[in-house]
């Protein structure tokens, strides 16, 4: 087991106004944010690398879920992204730790051709099945979703199938199964003329993935956000928010008022985001959760925020401070109130961090040290 330091934010107050002050604003913020305390080190239960000795040279995009024999995680691995040899590997977790990873689905066509693979997202449905989602295809323009079925918690997986035409399933972010039983799929599109344009859209079965419908957020008055990879909160009243990628320097948002039938326009928030992959949940007090490198470009720090109506964020951790790249979070809450979060560390490893949410604290953030909707 190999420990990282995880500290909570301790931030200064830089007053800034303009474009040009916002890089050394940011800057004091996050040297103050990386100040280390005793409530970060009670919040972290444990910390580790899924794996020590990797059987492919280049991870990323992990996902996580909870079973009855464990967790399982799983993310994509080959020569390097987007390389024909890229497959999924799954690795379950038991009290004996990370099991070896073994490749569980790849990009092989029956005319013997192979395409990559890409970002893994693991489902557990209410009758314990375990759904693998991932993406087949030369490229994120030109890939087409796929699925494959566990019976018993992702030891062996039953045949590859293909997603109807026009669903990619969730592109990056676990599902949410609302108490109306309709399972909610986060998905986005990449357009593939240059540059390329980015959407989102939700997929929605109201019979637990055997047929879908899809829907899509408003259109933005002026120009439209170019935002993918949404995550999903659930508010009191049944609202739903959900949270993502852009390439506008922040965060975007969404929110649907019908069960995920309409959305409005995306928005962006104060959160920034270097167009680098986040993760977000729903804590059972009620808190949300997100995980973000708060960073204008690059992807180091790797933080946690808390929020308690998903409009005002509080810094809660820093997961990773040290040059390289921390990215493309999931995150989970397990039965026993626990939350989990796997990333890519260093396009290496897996990284996998246990947090007591009961003991993680936040701060407000400083007013102004990242203006909604800087670009």
């Amino acid at each position: 087991m190999t420990m990282g330091r995880a500290t909570p934010f301790r931030p200064t107050r830089p007053r800034c106004f303009g474009r040009r002050e916002i890089s050394g604003c940011l800057a004091l913020w996050i040297a103050g944010a990386l100040e280390g305390s005793e409530a970060g080190a009670q919040a972290m239960v444990r910390s580790e690398f899924a794996f020590e000795s990797s059987p492919v040279p280049s991870v990323h995009a992990s996902t996580l879920v909870e079973t009855d024999q464990g967790l399982v995680a799983a993310w994509f691995g080959g020569s390097r992204e987007g390389a024909e040899d890229v497959g999924i590997w799954t690795s379950r977790h038991s009290e004996e730790g990370w099991s070896p990873p073994l490749e569980a689905a790849t990009g092989v066509q029956p005319d013997g051709t192979r395409h990559p693979t890409w970002n893994p997202v693991l489902f557990r449905l209410p009758d314990g099945t375990l759904r693998l989602f991932y993406k087949v295809g030369p490229s994120p323009q030109t890939w087409w979703g796929m699925v494959r079925s566990s019976g018993d918690s992702g030891r062996t997986w039953g045949p590859p199938e293909r997603l109807p035409e026009g669903v990619l399933g969730p592109i990056k972010n676990k599902p949410v199964l609302l108490e109306d039983g309709t399972l909610l799929s986060p998905s986005s599109t990449e357009t593939p003329e240059r540059p390329s344009r980015w959407r989102v859209h939700f997929e929605l079965s109201a019979d637990l993935g055997r047929s879908w419908t899809v829907t899509r957020p408003a259109a933005s008055a002026g120009d439209q956000i170019d935002a993918i990879q949404p995550s999903i909160l659930v508010h009191p009243g049944g609202r739903l928010q959900a949270l993502g990628r852009s390439r506008s320097g922040s965060v975007f948002e969404t929110w649907s008022e019908d069960g995920g039938r309409s959305w409005s326009a995306p928005e962006l928030t104060a959160l920034p985001n270097p167009s680098s992959g986040i993760d977000a949940l729903t804590l059972r007090d009620g808190r949300h959760l997100v995980v973000y490198n708060h960073t204008a470009r690059g992807r180091s720090p790797l933080n946690v925020a808390l929020s308690t109506d998903g409009r005002t964020w509080e810094a809660a951790l820093v997961l990773e401070e040290e040059p390289g790249e921390y990215s493309y979070p999931a995150v989970i809450q397990t039965s026993d109130g626990l939350v989990h979060i796997a990333y890519t560390w260093r396009r290496l490893r897996i990284k996998h961090v246990v947090i007591d949410p009961a003991a993680l604290t936040s701060t407000p953030m400083p007013s102004g040290a990242w203006p909604a909707g800087v670009r």
